[in-house]
């Protein structure tokens, strides 16, 4: 045992795995001896028998079919017991070790992912991106990085949530944009502390991997146009807007869409109520007569009971109801009633 003790000692952590089977090869080869010594000619110390009594009485489930008969055969089952415990107690401990490890790892940022269409966020402003994740992993398959500074972050925001990945370090670093799998990512999000930041991001992001749709928040939009300089694909939203940065996410090109909606000429949005005296018609009856006669699409339909967005075909619209639509020009009832059928 005294050697068992030393060899413990002098074992380092690069050989954690080793040990155990070295003090189990050991006590098997020095018990098998001793027994056979101790139980000249028993049916323990045959080979056909010998390891499966060590594995049980190691294991100290002790079936009882073989079993020591002698003073000397017992000293000898008492010292495999022993040296069983010693390898488990080692064998734990290791295995403690390196779960211990790893969560420290993961609570530091130190983790290396490597998943794919997941989020990458990179920055940290407190309060802000919380919002911001509480909207992305809403979609219960998402997975999300988040990248900080060192200076922002001294450990994982929500260790709890298995789905939210911490990376800590200099985030313009190739490397370090290499921990967070960016370039098998869906889309990231530079949400710097200031615009300068942001464009010095964009270009570190954009040399990690100029594929992966890449959108920037901003305080100022005008500095998009140095942004361009770099990408001409990234999308530049506004800082404040975090509903719009989270669904552009999750959705690339809504920001976009939006942004069209909101532009004078093209297409424009519009609405029209439904004068007292007319018929009660279901919405999809409008939307199909919007659709076929006027190019035009019914966004929203508010009645008595509220507005409701992306309406049932079933929903009636009457009197009153008032219809919000998109359309090439403003369209008035009496344009419209004479497709409603």
């Amino acid at each position: 045992m005294f050697f068992l003790i030393r060899l413990v000692r002098r074992t380092s952590q690069h050989s954690a795995w080793v040990l155990p089977l070295a003090i189990t090869g050991f006590v098997f080869v020095t018990g098998w001896i001793a027994m056979a010594l101790a139980q000249p000619g028993s049916e323990i110390a045959q080979p056909a028998n010998y390891w499966w009594w060590f594995l049980v009485t190691a294991t100290t489930v002790g079936y009882g079919d073989f079993f020591p008969e002698t003073t000397g055969g017992r000293l000898v089952g008492a010292y495999v017991v022993f040296g069983s415990i010693t390898t488990l107690a080692i064998l734990f401990s290791r295995i403690s070790a390196i779960i211990e490890n790893a969560k420290g790892r993961r609570m530091r940022g130190e983790i290396d992912f490597s998943g794919q269409n997941h989020i990458v966020l990179l920055g940290y402003t407190a309060g802000r991106t919380e919002r911001l994740l509480v909207e992305l992993l809403a979609e219960p398959e998402r997975e999300v990085v988040l990248a900080t500074w060192e200076d922002q972050l001294s450990e994982h925001p929500q260790p709890g949530e298995h789905r939210l990945h911490f990376v800590r370090g200099d985030i313009t670093d190739l490397d370090v944009l290499a921990r967070t799998g960016l370039s098998g990512a869906h889309s990231v999000l530079i949400d710097a502390r200031d615009d300068n930041e942001a464009v010095t991001l964009t270009v570190a992001a954009n040399a990690a991997a100029p594929s992966v749709h890449t959108i920037v928040a901003l305080r100022d939009l005008r500095v998009q146009r140095t942004i361009f300089r770099v990408d001409t694909t990234v999308h530049c939203i506004q800082w404040h807007n975090t509903q719009l940065i989270a669904e552009e996410l999750s959705d690339p090109g809504i920001a976009e869409v939006y942004q069209e909606l909101a532009t004078s000429g093209g297409k424009g949005t519009y609405s029209l109520t439904v004068p007292s005296g007319a018929a009660t018609v279901a919405a999809g009856t409008w939307q199909s007569a919007l659709g076929r006669s006027h190019s035009a699409t019914v966004l929203a339909v508010r009645t008595a009971d509220g507005i409701q967005v992306s309406p049932s075909w079933d929903l009636p619209v009457a009197p009153g109801a008032r219809l919000f639509y998109i359309a090439d020009e403003r369209l008035d009832y009496d344009e419209v009633a004479g497709s409603l059928g």
